[in-house]
């Protein structure tokens, strides 16, 4: 009777697992999905950054890279 008991426990635990698994898999995936969304307001954002250094830049001026210094 303890080794059937023992079996049945075993595959309810690889069940459990199997399903830890997938269910953290398809979080994954949903996650994966937000991930590549374009947002609103990501094409302002893009607009912001220096051509050259991708920095983005702060006011109005040229960016520093512009003025030859970095840092």
């Amino acid at each position: 009777m303890a080794s059937k008991n023992a079996r049945l426990l075993r595959v309810l635990v690889s069940e459990m697992i199997f399903k830890i698994v997938s269910l953290f898999l398809v979080a994954m995936a949903v996650l994966a999905m937000f991930g590549k969304l374009k947002y609103p307001g990501q094409k302002r954002l893009e607009s912001a950054r220096c051509p050259k250094c991708r920095r983005f830049n702060i006011g109005k001026g040229p960016c520093a890279c512009e003025k030859g210094r970095r840092g």
